[in-house]
């Protein structure tokens, strides 16, 4: 018996070493410098056919890593999200931005959305998504809030949560991004984030907190910008201080594409990947170790948990994807996520629902080409769309033929328009131009304000990465769509009909120029495939609207607290941005130009709503903000002390004529005394089932007492301050509805790392 165990362990010895995931740290111990490095350094760009396009495995992912084949380490393939995934020659589903996604304020329902998107990341051969982006929407014309939740950390770090959790509930990776303070595309490679330690805390990295503590996404990527003077992807405070000593993340840590200057920096810093990886990059960590200034011990631990990332993917595993995922029912999942994420804004008279079988006048271009996502890393290479038209034709209603021909003819037209020809200007993320917004004749106007029951108007907004919006040629409504929405008005408002206008955009755009003038206002978001049906079974009333704002809507653009810190750069040509550098050749970086060079968060914690109801500003629609077609009634609501919660309890009686879900938020006003406190912060929110007319249910909502924390810079830590709490159930930011206090009598103190400083520069509110 001795024997044969001998014998079992000498061949043992003798066969080939292959990975497993008992024996990480014998293959570290195996691999060679240059064969360390290459793992840590992405396939590089002569794998790209263009940014952000692999040629390797899965057709126009984003990257890969470098096999180790003689110790049985494949290469994993990462591709592009949030919105489905972002790859070249397969039908993929096209899903419902992160606006809308928050907006349904439903975790639940963002996980199942997470698991149809991880059913086609896993049978297209893809290992880890690079989603989501949960950076806070700072300001109104950042180029990537569509892909990104809301102002608000909590809310952002629910959402996240969920999508996280359903992805890898498949198997698969996720790569919550962009960590952090990544709230601007211009310069965005180059821009120096000044942030006081309380608000990045409190504002920038709770959301992140949230998410990866609730849901342990398998990657973290770092962001393109400095924070306080130091590259995020070359920044220990930020990968390994915060991220790992404080939250205790396990997890690999990877770069953005093209990020950071120094390979050694990189990975000393905390960062396990660098993608895509180039010869430069692999030659310095080699040289590094080599010459002592990058310690073997940190390129072993980047080793180490990269090599625990392989053994989760389906690649290694060996799993035969089918290239079939299930798209019938991913579709149907997108449009259930798009129609929970509409918010009715206005709805005059009971302009809505539809009357069943009405006759509808359908205005805009975007009505017949519908804008269903955002472009750059938010892509999806879809199979189809259904537009408004088709959803309404389909949800049983009739248009007026005069007003559907004519946007018919201008849409042939515009195809061979020159306004449909790609920018020259390198915009390998932005899509071609939007047709012209059009006008029918007086004539076709005048006819249709006669022959239809109500007119409906879409307004289109086309966002991307690597720019900002332009408050000019974006934010505001062009001449053309102040037009359109003007006469159209005239004429059905003269026939004592209504108008509704949907919005079918990323971000928000201004609201006052033109409200009066609609009895209705809808915003769809971009709502993935299927747009059309979505918007039309709410317009119709098979839907009640039951999604809220997740951010504040202001009356004027420059009401928000961080209108100037956004650089205004007014052109009407889609130059990208992305890489802007005022800079010198040569020069890798100066601090001369305000917003361009570097951005002084001046506002601190006061962002959105905070600033709003802290500063008693008024809104033209507050966070949180949506209308349902029945009413709602709160009663009952107690507060329990649960340890280390508060268990907020409260009644919920659907008291009008239809069926709808309501969003109950939880706000707190803290005390204020030892630190100033804004007036009104969420610290927790549910959604109800599905209520029937007279049907009444109890919701709980958690609130941790960790979040009545604010961060104290001085001791640098969270700190909880004695004195009396007010819970608020309210229906937005705005508007309270019920009220409990609480008293705490001992203040707390939880410290953390002293990490992220802000420059000596910087200029607090």
């Amino acid at each position: 018996m001795m024997i044969g165990s001998l014998l079992v362990t000498v061949l043992l010895a003798g066969s080939p070493l292959k990975l497993n995931g008992d024996n990480i740290s014998q293959i570290v111990n195996e691999l060679t410098t240059e064969e360390k490095a290459a793992l840590l350094v992405g396939s590089g760009a002569k794998a790209f056919t263009g940014v952000g396009y692999t040629t390797l495995y899965v057709k126009g992912a984003a990257g890969t890593t470098h096999p180790v084949e003689r110790l049985g380490i494949p290469a994993i393939v990462l591709a592009d999200g949030p919105a489905g995934v972002r790859i070249d020659d397969r039908p993929c589903t096209k899903f419902p931005i992160g606006t809308s996604l928050a907006s349904t304020w439903n975790p639940s329902l963002v996980e199942e959305v997470g698991e149809a998107i991880g059913n086609e990341v896993l049978e297209y051969g893809v290992d880890v998504l690079l989603a989501p982006g949960i950076n806070i929407q700072r300001n109104p014309l950042c180029g990537r809030n569509f892909e990104y939740y809301s102002e608000d950390p909590l809310l952002a770090g629910k959402i996240a949560a969920g999508y996280i959790r359903g992805i890898q509930s498949q198997g698969v990776g996720t790569s919550i991004k962009h960590f952090a303070a990544n709230n601007q595309e211009l310069n965005r490679l180059y821009l120096d984030t000044r942030v006081s330690q309380r608000a990045l805390r409190e504002l920038y990295l709770r959301n992140f907190e949230i998410a990866i503590k609730e849901s342990d996404p398998w990657t973290v990527m770092t962001s393109y910008n400095y924070i306080n003077g130091t590259l995020a992807a070359e920044n220990h405070d930020l990968a390994t201080g915060v991220l790992r000593d404080d939250w205790g993340y396990k997890g690999v840590v990877m770069t953005d594409w093209a990020a950071g200057l120094y390979s050694d920096k990189m990975v000393a810093s905390g960062n396990d990947m660098i993608q895509p990886g180039n010869d430069d990059h692999y030659k310095r960590l080699v040289k590094s170790v080599n010459d002592g200034s990058l310690p073997m011990s940190a390129v072993d631990t980047a080793v180490t948990r990269l090599l625990r990332l392989i053994v989760k993917c389906p690649r290694f595993k060996g799993y035969e994807y089918s290239n079939k995922p299930n798209l019938e029912k991913n579709a149907s999942v997108a449009r259930k996520a798009a129609e929970e994420g509409i918010v009715l804004l206005k709805n005059d008279s009971e302009s809505l629902p539809l009357a069943p079988e009405s006759k509808i006048a359908l205005f805009g271009v975007t009505s017949y080409e519908f804008i269903t996502g955002g472009t750059g890393a938010g892509n999806v290479n879809g199979s189809y769309v259904i537009n408004l038209k088709q959803g309404l034709s389909d949800a049983g209603f009739g248009l007026d033929k005069a007003t559907d021909d004519f946007y018919n003819d201008c849409l042939k037209y515009e195809k061979f328009n020159t306004r449909r020809i790609n920018s020259k200007f390198n915009q390998w993320f932005v899509d071609a131009e939007r047709p012209a917004e059009a006008l029918p004749s007086k004539a076709v106007l005048a006819n249709a304000a006669k022959e239809a029951d109500k007119a409906v108007i879409t307004i289109g907004r086309i966002f991307g990465e690597g720019k900002d919006r332009l408050y000019q040629f974006s934010y505001l409504l062009s001449a053309d769509e102040m037009r359109l929405i003007k006469e159209v008005s005239a004429a059905f408002h003269a026939e004592g009909k209504k108008l509704i206008v949907v919005l079918d955009v990323g971000g928000i755009v201004d609201m006052t120029a033109w409200q009066d003038m609609a009895d209705a206002v809808v915003v769809s978001w971009l709502p993935g495939c299927e747009a059309g049906h979505a918007i039309a079974s709410v317009l119709s009333g098979e839907k009640t609207p039951s999604g809220r704002l997740p951010m504040s809507i202001p009356v004027s653009y420059y009401d928000d607290p961080t209108a100037g810190t956004m650089p205004q750069i007014l052109t009407d040509k889609p130059v990208n941005y992305s890489f802007y550098r005022p800079a010198p050749i040569g020069v890798t970086k100066r601090y001369d130009l305000e917003n361009i060079d570097y951005v002084n968060y001046r506002e601190g914690v006061y962002s959105g709503y905070r600033y709003y109801v802290t500063d008693k500003v008024r809104t033209a629609y507050p966070f949180g903000f949506g209308l349902s077609y029945t009413e709602f009634k709160y009663s009952g609501m107690t507060v329990e002390d649960a340890g280390e919660d508060y268990v907020v309890n409260v009644t919920v009686e659907n008291t009008g004529k239809y069926s709808g879900k309501e969003v109950v938020q939880i706000y707190v006003k803290a005390p204020g005394k030892d630190m100033d406190k804004p007036a009104r912060e969420l610290k927790g929110f549910t959604k109800t089932g599905n209520l029937a007319p007279g049907q009444s249910q109890t919701v709980e909502v958690r609130v941790p007492k960790s979040l009545l924390a604010s961060y104290d810079e001085s001791r640098s830590g969270w700190a909880t301050e004695k004195g009396t709490y007010s819970i608020i159930a309210a229906r937005n930011a705005e508007v309270p509805v019920l009220v409990k206090k609480v008293k705490i009598a001992t203040p707390t103190f939880t410290p953390t790392g002293n990490y992220l400083a802000a420059d000596p520069l910087f200029i607090e509110r």
